[in-house]
């Protein structure tokens, strides 16, 4: 609007000064034509600023009426001035935003300050602290790991070191919590914590002073090759320095190992920036102006986004792996490459989630998370699932047990039966989640209880062996690991006197559920030990030979024209 304001200043200048040379019909219709400018101006100025995105400042309640204001304060004052118990304000007021946003859909969602700060470490990809992979042992916090560059690998502290003090409190002994633990040791960048560190069967505690450093938290799990041609990435969620270590794991992938095919694993992925999902789709694209995804809601209008064009690795084949845990960003990925056929998916009926949210930051530090709009996929379908029903979606995973989905013996639920069409011609549906193209049932004896409940014992467990066995694990790599060592009868012995003696196995009860789950809960303290040997790597190198959605895609991978063989 200035510039044309500017414009028509020095134009009326320069018509003013020549006036007296136009013929009298011209300055009749100056005034109108004049008028014309100015309004067509006015409207490119409004289209443009309703194309931006919205951002909206809360603090000064610009959004609130006042009348719906005023009943909200009046109705806090008569309860803090007459109510018979004295009552906690905030609390009631978070509980009275938790309740409004439950009319809306499952994902508005309100969030303390305290709770956003948790969750912003998820998704900005860092925190500040001390650098410590820690775990809880005979309620002492045992170092399982210094992480690399951090200030505890700095200050000399080593694995198995046992944290008895931090500050002025003693944490051995007192029923400390993992959050607890994490509350003690995170803190502003530069603050520091001192701590008291038993190594060993020393008696006097080492003494360290440690400065708090931005600690990264990792978005991809693992990247390695699974052959001599197939490289697999794990991710776990799509946090704001997601497509930096994708592609950091691709570039090592392609240029050291000659990587051709690729399967990326989305299962249990809920999601995060969208942002992030597209940019790693533009990679996979070598097309520009491909159509990623696009949003769209009531007050937002239509947003495309569209690949760069800008390939910088080769990637032939690529598998998509996908179970009812991947949401929201992982479906934008998977539902992207299924649409333009440039993919294979593998796995089971997604989540559903096809809502757009954005974040609004309120005066207490506080945060209101609002759909904004919904989501579609480049053939035009939104995945969102029904949410009328907010008991059945919250349960739908059981839902979808109960009927047989999951485990093959039942139908894919379709909820929408429009019919959508990928680049390639072929029939694709949304309303509920992406669809695989190859389904791999769910492993049912996997669900039982005693294997969740054992599982989250195996890596105390394994740690304290391999510290008391150090002698035994003397593999100098992955393959020579995985090819060597066996979860032993006396060592499974071991691990199941261990789950009892911690209250988690009953003895007269136990022997029929152990042997249902003898082979994955034997597969999976193999991999715990390739964990504690080999990092990450070490854990997927093992879990991955026997995974059927792993072996799946190879075997899809390996035909000729895997993409177009569906």
């Amino acid at each position: 609007m200035a510039l044309v304001a500017v414009f028509l200043s020095s134009r009326t200048e320069m018509m003013q000064e020549n006036q007296k040379h136009w013929p009298a019909k011209l300055n009749i219709w100056l005034p109108l034509l004049l008028a014309v400018v100015l309004v067509t101006g006015m409207l490119i100025g409004m289209r443009l600023q309703s194309e931006a995105p919205r951002v909206v400042d809360l603090q000064d309640n610009s959004l609130l009426t006042p009348q719906s204001y005023s009943k909200i304060e009046e109705l806090m004052r008569y309860i803090e001035a007459k109510y018979v118990d004295e009552v906690d304000r905030d609390k009631l007021i978070d509980e009275a935003i938790a309740n409004l946003l439950k009319q809306l859909d499952p994902h508005s969602v309100y969030f303390s300050a305290e709770q956003l700060a948790s969750v912003n470490v998820q998704l900005e990809g860092n925190f500040n602290g001390i650098g410590v992979e820690f775990m809880i042992l005979d309620d002492t916090v045992t170092v399982v790991a210094p992480l690399s560059g951090g200030p505890a690998e700095s200050a000399g502290i080593l694995a198995g070191d046992k944290i008895i003090e931090a500050g002025d409190s003693v944490i051995a002994g007192v029923g400390i919590t993992s959050n607890g633990v994490i509350k003690l040791l995170s803190g502003d960048k530069g603050s520091k914590v001192s701590l008291g560190i038993r190594r060993g069967n020393e008696t006097t505690l080492r003494r360290f002073t440690l400065e708090r450093a931005p600690i990264p938290v990792h978005s991809v799990d693992v990247a390695y090759m699974l052959d001599d041609e197939t490289g697999y990435i794990k991710i776990n969620r799509f946090s704001a320095k997601t497509y930096e270590e994708f592609m950091q794991g691709l570039e090592t992938l392609v240029e050291k190992n000659k990587m051709k095919d690729l399967v990326i694993d989305l299962r249990q992925n809920p999601g995060g920036y969208l942002q992030q999902a597209t940019n790693i789709l533009s990679q996979l694209f070598r097309d520009k102006n491909k159509l990623l995804v696009y949003t769209e809601g009531r007050s937002v209008h239509r947003n495309d986004y569209e690949s760069t064009g800008r390939a910088f690795f080769e990637v032939r084949n690529i598998a998509v792996l996908i179970d009812e845990g991947s949401a929201s960003a992982s479906e934008i990925l998977a539902g992207a490459l299924q649409d333009h056929d440039r993919a294979q998916i593998i796995g089971r009926r997604s989540f559903g989630k096809g809502l757009v949210q954005e974040q609004y930051s309120l005066r207490d530090g506080s945060a209101l998370r609002l759909t904004v709009a919904r989501y579609y996929t480049p053939s035009g379908r939104s995945i969102q699932k029904p949410y009328s029903d907010r008991g059945e979606y919250e349960h739908d995973f059981l839902s979808r047990l109960e009927s047989g989905e999951l485990s093959g013996n039942g139908q894919i639920a379709v909820q929408d039966s429009t019919k959508y069409y990928t680049e390639k011609g072929r029939i694709v549906y949304g309303g509920g989640g992406i669809t695989p193209d190859v389904f791999v049932p769910i492993d049912t004896t996997a669900l039982s209880d005693y294997y969740f409940r054992l599982r989250q014992l195996a890596p105390q467990f394994v740690f304290k062996y391999v510290q008391n066995h150090r002698a035994d694990f003397n593999y100098a790599s992955i393959g020579q690991f995985k090819n060597n060592f066996r979860i032993s009868d006396a060592l499974l012995t071991d691990f199941v006197a261990y789950a009892t003696q911690n209250g988690v196995l009953n003895p007269t009860d136990a022997s029929e559920e152990l042997r249902k789950i003898n082979a994955p809960l034997r597969h999976y303290l193999k991999a715990s030990f390739g964990q504690n040997l080999f990092d990450r790597e070490g854990f997927y190198a093992v879990w991955n030979e026997t995974d059927p959605m792993v072996r799946k895609a190879l075997q899809t991978l390996r035909q000729p024209n895997p993409i177009t063989r569906q």
